[in-house]
């Protein structure tokens, strides 16, 4: 069939809906050459049309993958033709293309996930035209030809750009930034419901385009605009629907000057219909000052990641529960059919199970007690409501009732955030995604008013009630210490009841609380949860106890909530811990990337709760497990949890001090200071030594010196080294004597932590043994007993080698890698002494205890330090050639017995440069493996294992290391 025997055919057909529907599609298939509906598993017409009996489907005609198309007879109702369409396309395995035809309009709207919708519409008497004819054959051919090329991402991130953009002018100007955000979420909102058609259409656009040349006037009728969405009314001659909802009950307009003013009519030109919900967070952020938003948490969230928490610890529990209930179905549904004596009694008892689960969507409630703008609560309420409409489809194909709108709302959603515009954007993530969700599946959204109050959706501190208190000197019962100012005061604070709990809480470390949150905020959380969330824990594991405790009163089935990864080891870990203790940890994603105010981390993800292995077999990283332990890992038999601390190894391992102050100086100027003499005849050598850092060790040394005047020496001598001493009250007392911790700013010459028993047992030691606490390699070396190690190296205080060789084993990488905590972007491994080093194992007679007095002896320990020794030595030889470096040392260092250091000969300091163990160990050449290999075997022959070998399993190794352990301790 030609184009124009198509047309002439079918434009005055008198044939109606029903007897024209296959007759059209089928003479256009001969149009355009491509096969007829034959598969009712992949190219039919009707399809489901068993779903009521009465011989009508889902769609007129189906493609898998490629279409569903409804028809519609002449003049027909194409957008309720779309409708039917778009509640069914679940039903139709949501095919990329929703095609109506009323025969002289045929329009092909793209339904593609992630992508906005757009419409081609071809007339009858166009159809012949190439391009039509190509549109009509890709619709059975290729329909990816129709995919949109701008994502919705792509369109939400333009569009929260421009946003952005008007607020960083607004505050820039002076207005406040929560009040221009406020304002910007106000216009936001009108953009969105001018395009969904909740609004006149473009009415908002208008506004600004009309009044763009007097900003008096554009803030008056905006305001005026405003007011009638608050209580419905009549604005610019047009009914304006009620609004309503809470959103526009405070009215302040910001007066614009002409760029913004040309910005916001730039962006109300967009398409906002399509806007994705779940990163409206990123509109917030960029509009505020980040002073004002770094401690709020309001982040965006990748939608995928979150599903992974919403996906175990709502979804997949009430689709079991709708499966369960589809058996008891299934038999009702057949004895109704037979019809016969209780066919009636047990379609009513069909359609009470049916309603009985629908009830239980209905009374679902999901709490995110760090809601932020709102992403998870949107996401949880997204899958309840597909839940229902899945469960909607199912019932109807069986033969029940469906009901005719979808009544999961927002209603079940509920939330807790400590800032009141963050709290107010979740709303509104809210309120546009329920919308969005409605219309997209063929349903009308609520009216009058069309936004629901979402007071359920609360602005306050999900942790304490806190008040600021007054100043008060005592001694704080956290830390111990003298407090001399304000004090706090705060009581614990309840959560609502709910089903289940998911969200991201704020991501804060120990150490940047008290500068985040101020030290009495700080104070008073710790005193509340003392005894439940150890003191040094982070911020995010407040959540997870109070999660836990909500778990356990019975006001909460489960929870899914996102920390960072260090919440596997340490402090952090007991709270953990405290979990498994009363309830279980059933999915966990151990390790996943992430990115919190803009910066690369690493993050876990845990579900928890009262769920059954019957209901949810555990899992970790996507993987079913027999157990997942608090550390996140699932070896079976191999809880390294369980390891305890052994009395040999205590008081061993240190972290080296911590400045807190600038104390480290270059290596040329300490020199100098050697050289000048002091009021007192004494040297500054005995103030000022080498200093090491993590870098200095994964890397090349930097020669960084530190002025270190000890634990105990008093101002007024410290005052005698002249120059060191006049250097730390330049650049480091006027800051210490401000610090939080009165010891700190009493003692601001010294450095903040000194660690004494460090230094009591490196004393007397020739060298001792270091190790970067974060690196990607487990890397030790020796240091100079001159030298001053920094917070970020731990310190073994032993000088032999063939300590050195067991610690720098596969064994022990492997009981480390175990036993540690991950740091940073780079997923970096920390060790601790505590939990890594302390519970490690050695083999017998070559513990830390039997070192004490020095090396041990024996063929098997003096095997461990040859192939130590070889290891070292082939390792300096690489990191510094003879050929390249000198080694150079000034009288006044030699004298003062500190170590040589290598400089580069001339032409050689780029290659030089090159040379660090962490580039080694990347490469890791043939000749390191095979010393690493000898230095293996010769420690597995001391603990015994004569079956070892390069291919033994990890896990096998670490299991014989914890068997070790609990038998030792």
């Amino acid at each position: 069939m030609t184009p124009a025997q198509f047309i002439a055919k079918w434009q005055h057909n008198p044939l109606s809906e029903r007897a024209g529907a296959q007759p059209f599609f089928l003479d256009l298939c001969a149009m355009l050459g491509v096969p007829t509906p034959t598969d009712p598993d992949n190219y039919c017409f009707e399809r489901g049309a068993t779903r009521t009996g009465a011989g009508h489907g889902w769609a007129d005609v189906w493609m898998r993958g490629h279409f569903g198309w409804e028809n519609k007879g002449p003049g027909g109702d194409l957008a309720g033709a779309l409708r039917q369409l778009m509640t069914y396309a679940l039903a139709l395995d949501n095919p990329p293309l929703l095609v109506v035809s009323n025969r002289a309009l045929t329009e092909i709207h793209t339904h593609f996930t992630g992508t906005p919708s757009e419409t081609h519409t071809i007339r009858l008497e166009d159809i012949g035209t190439p391009e039509n004819q190509q549109k009509l054959r890709w619709l059975f051919t290729d329909p990816e030809k129709f995919r949109p090329g701008r994502t919705v991402l792509d369109i939400t991130t333009d569009a929260a750009g421009r946003f952005a953009d008007i607020a960083r002018s607004m505050t820039t100007r002076g207005h406040d930034p929560q009040k221009v955000a406020h304002f910007l979420i106000q216009c936001l909102f009108c953009m969105f419901a001018e395009d969904i058609g909740l609004l006149p259409r473009k009415l908002f656009e208008r506004v600004i385009d009309k009044r763009q040349g007097d900003a008096g006037k554009l803030a008056g009728s905006v305001a005026e605009l405003f007011g009638a969405m608050r209580s419905g009314g009549d604005f610019l001659l047009e009914d304006i629907a009620y609004f309503n909802g809470g959103l526009f009950e405070h009215i302040d307009v910001v007066e614009m000057i002409p760029a913004e003013i040309d910005a916001l009519l730039k962006a109300s030109k967009m398409d906002w219909s399509s806007i994705e919900p779940s990163i409206l967070g990123t509109l917030f952020e960029r509009g505020l000052d980040p002073k004002v938003r770094a401690p709020l948490g309001a982040n965006y969230t990748d939608p995928e990641t979150i599903m992974k928490l919403v996906g175990p610890v709502l979804v997949e529990p009430l689709e079991r529960e709708w499966n369960a209930a589809k058996a008891r179905l299934a038999p009702l549904i057949d004895k109704y059919q037979a019809g016969g004596k209780g066919s009636q009694k047990a379609m009513q008892d069909a359609q009470g199970i049916f309603l009985g689960y629908l009830e239980r969507l209905r009374n679902f409630r999901v709490l995110d007690p760090a809601c932020g703008s709102g992403n998870f609560l949107y996401l949880s309420l997204r899958a309840l409501k597909d839940l229902e409409h899945r469960a909607n489809l199912d019932a109807e194909a069986l033969g029940l009732h469906r009901q005719l709108t979808i009544e999961t709302s927002p209603d079940n959603v509920l939330g807790l955030e400590i800032n009141a515009y963050a709290a107010e954007l979740a709303r509104v993530t809210v309120w546009i995604g329920e919308i969005q969700w409605m219309l997209k599946h063929g349903y009308d959204c609520r009216r009058n008013p069309i936004l629901a109050r979402l007071d359920h959706i609360e602005n306050r501190d999900a942790l304490i009630d806190y008040q600021q208190g007054t100043d008060w000197d005592g001694i704080d019962p956290i830390t111990g210490e003298e407090i001399h100012g304000e004090m706090g005061v705060a009581r614990n604070v309840l959560w609502p009841t709910c089903d289940v709990i998911v969200g991201n809480p704020p991501f804060l470390g120990d150490k940047r609380m008290r500068a985040e949150l101020g030290s009495a905020y700080v104070d008073c959380l710790r005193r509340e949860y003392k005894g439940r969330v150890p003191g040094g824990a982070d911020l995010v594991t407040y959540w997870f106890e109070r999660a836990r405790e909500q778990i356990a009163a019975g006001q909460c089935q489960a929870a899914g909530l996102v920390a960072t990864n260090s919440i596997r080891g340490g402090a952090n870990r007991k709270v953990l811990d405290r979990i498994a203790e009363t309830t279980r940890i059933f999915e966990a994603w151990s390790d996943e990337p992430w990115v919190n105010e803009g910066a690369a981390v690493r993050v876990s993800l845990l579900a928890f709760g009262h769920v059954s292995d019957a209901v949810l077999p555990p899992k970790l990283d996507g993987v079913e497990v027999e157990h997942i332990h608090t550390d996140l890992t699932a070896g079976d038999g191999l809880d390294l949890t369980s390891a305890l601390r052994l009395n040999d190894n205590l008081d061993v391992s240190f972290i080296g001090p911590q400045k807190n102050g600038p104390f480290d100086i270059p290596g040329d100027q300490a020199r100098i200071w050697l050289s000048r003499p002091n009021p007192h005849g004494e040297s500054n050598s005995l103030v000022v030594r080498p200093w090491a850092n993590g870098l200095d060790i994964t890397r090349r040394p930097a020669d960084r010196w530190i002025v270190d005047f000890g634990g105990s020496m008093r101002a007024e001598d410290a005052s005698l080294f002249e120059e060191p001493y006049n250097y730390v009250v330049e650049n480091i007392k006027p800051e210490r004597v401000k610090n939080n911790r009165p010891a700190r700013a009493k003692y601001w010459w010294r450095h903040g932590e000194i660690m004494p028993a460090m230094r009591l047992k490196l004393a007397g030691l020739p060298r001792f043994i270091g190790t970067a606490r974060v690196a990607k390699h487990r890397l030790l070396v020796w240091l100079n007993k001159a030298v001053l190690p920094d917070c970020q190296v731990v310190v073994i205080a032993r000088s032999d080698d063939t300590t050195f060789g067991i610690l720098h084993s596969r064994l022990h990488e492997l009981w480390s890698l175990g036993k540690c905590t991950w740091m940073g972007v780079g997923n970096d491994p920390r060790y601790t002494p505590s939990t890594t080093f302390e519970t490690f194992p050695f083999p017998a007679g070559m513990t830390p205890a039997d070192t004490a007095a020095g090396a041990p002896e024996g063929a098997a320990a003096e095997a461990i330090a040859a192939a130590a020794r070889r290891l070292d030595t082939l390792r300096s030889n690489w990191l510094n050639p003879a050929d390249w470096v000198d080694w150079v040392v000034t009288p006044e260092e030699a004298a003062a017995g500190f170590p040589a250091r290598p400089v580069a000969r001339p032409g050689h300091e780029a290659e030089l440069k090159k040379r660090t163990l962490t580039n080694l160990y990347n490469q890791r050449p043939a000749w390191l493996a095979n010393a690493h290999q000898a230095l293996d075997q010769a420690v597995a022959v001391a603990y015994g294992w004569s079956d070892y070998s390069p291919a033994m399993a990890d896990d096998e190794i670490l299991r014989r290391l914890l068997k070790l352990n609990l038998e030792r301790a």
